[in-house]
């Protein structure tokens, strides 16, 4: 019978979901998976990229944790695509690969000023308040007054942490050294901005709920921007999400406020226009020009132009993917090229024009590399079906590896000196982590220097 050795690039739920759907496919061969990642501990982005005061939002670690202890699927950590093994060791090994890298990256925002000391990518700031490895240990966090630019679920979770009082973040996960940073954070106001208006944003009802519930924090809203225009009452009437949403910023425009230490400010129809220098190089303010609704569902500029004064200020307006060694990239939408996951390339390469149409067999993407950082779980499965759907039916033109065994893989990596990580050694780490916790009266306290996430994984300590 035939048997397909499969390499998966990325161990987060895109990757997981991907290898949990071919095992339970139907199909006329055997499967053997073995899934990769950069850093020594699995689940991507549900780890790093997900605010460590949203338990729910993590319980998703429950169900990968499920596939991946079935022990049907070897993980491999703290491998690195492109330096530790590449495109052409994975030829030698396996008949095919999925990418399933995600988009970590934060996306441009291309106004003056944004380059100004004291301007953050939303992205970096998660992940450092997350404890990932890769990023310093340390964050400047000495701004009273914070613009936060963009009206999506990340800007709220930037918000949200950094309006929140350090001790009420003891609970959850988040590191010791996050903790000791934010708790020594003088903010007073953090302002969230977004061109649109309230019927228009992209978060959703619940992560605005929390928002409300912060203590010894004020909600602040704006009368000026509850002037609905008929697009705008025909969303709310139509919209259950949108109806929700605009009963809980209606419910805020009702309470009293004034008494909290700190206040978070949503501001609409706003359009960003420049961050400004406070003469030594640092930012100092934020420029805006009033928008207004344009009938349609959209806005259109009024010419007013207003001013705040603030000491930093961080960029939500989305994530852009990484591109890959030896894998076709589009550069505008920061994505690997594909038709339903199946990755193509330039029939032409000298051709100075981003015409993918030839398939590169063998190479398969799934998740936000594919589809761009849009969607949530859901979409992450549907996604990955489709992708697992193509590879299945590709089986004629797999590659046919010279060295296809599990144990050659373990050779590979041995013969580099890769110290990676494997199940038992995210088991180890795991336990580590709660320990942690426990004796600190947590849940889980994170370790984040990765040589020690590698020693307690591979248990040499």
């Amino acid at each position: 019978m035939t048997k397909l050795r499969l390499a998966i690039i990325g161990a987060g739920p895109a990757g997981i979901y991907a290898a949990d759907i071919l095992l339970k496919s139907e199909r006329n061969f055997d499967v053997s998976i073995d899934l990769f990642d950069h850093l020594p501990a699995p689940y991507g982005l549900v780890r790093y990229g997900v605010a460590p005061d949203h338990p729910r939002i993590k319980g998703i670690i429950t169900a990968l944790r499920e596939v991946l202890d079935r022990g049907d699927i070897r993980l491999f950590g703290n491998v690195r695509f492109g330096t530790d093994i590449t495109l052409d060791d994975l030829k030698k090994h396996y008949n095919a690969v999925i990418f399933a890298t995600g988009a970590v990256q934060d996306a441009d925002l291309r106004i003056p000023g944004i380059e100004l000391d004291g301007s953050y990518g939303a992205a970096e700031f998660v992940s450092w308040f997350d404890g990932h490895p890769d990023f310093p240990r340390s964050w400047p966090l000495d701004a009273r007054e914070v613009a936060v630019i963009g009206n999506g679920n990340v800007a709220l979770d930037v918000s949200r942490i950094l309006a929140k009082h350090a001790d009420d973040l003891l609970s959850t996960e988040i590191p010791d050294n996050v903790y000791q940073g934010l708790a020594e954070s003088p903010i007073t106001d953090v302002h969230v901005f977004g061109r649109r208006g309230p019927t228009s944003v992209k978060f959703t009802p619940l992560e605005l709920r929390e928002l409300g519930q912060l203590r010894d924090v004020d909600m602040i809203v704006y009368d000026e921007d509850f002037d609905y225009d008929d697009a705008a009452r025909a969303a709310v009437a139509s919209n259950k999400q949108v109806f929700v949403i605009d009963k809980v910023l209606n419910q805020w425009r009702q309470r009293e406020v004034g008494q909290a230490s700190r206040r978070l400010h949503l501001h609409f129809f706003a359009k960003p226009l420049e961050v400004l220098d406070d003469g030594t190089g640092r930012v100092g303010g934020f420029r805006w020009e009033r928008t207004a609704p344009d009938g349609e569902g959209g806005v259109v500029g009024t010419g007013e132009i207003r001013e705040l004064p603030i000491q930093a200020i961080y960029r939500a307006v989305g994530y852009f993917g990484s591109p890959l060694p030896g894998v076709p990239f589009d550069k505008k939408r920061g994505v690997i090229p594909n038709r339903e996951g199946q990755v193509l390339r330039k029939a032409d390469p000298s051709s100075g024009t981003p015409t993918w149409t030839e398939q590169m067999y063998g190479v398969y993407a799934t998740g936000w590399i594919k589809r761009g950082p849009v969607g949530l779980i859901g979409h992450t499965k549907s996604d990955a079906m489709e992708t697992v759907r193509h590879l299945i039916n590709d089986l004629g033109n797999w590659w046919r590896p010279e060295s296809p065994t599990e144990a050659s893989v373990l050779e590979l990596l041995d013969s580099r000196g890769i110290k990676y990580t494997d199940l038992s050694g995210w088991h180890n780490l795991d336990q580590h982590e709660l320990a942690l916790g426990e004796s600190s009266g947590r849940t889980r306290i994170k370790v984040v220097p990765r040589e020690d996430m590698v020693e307690i994984s591979r248990d040499e300590s």
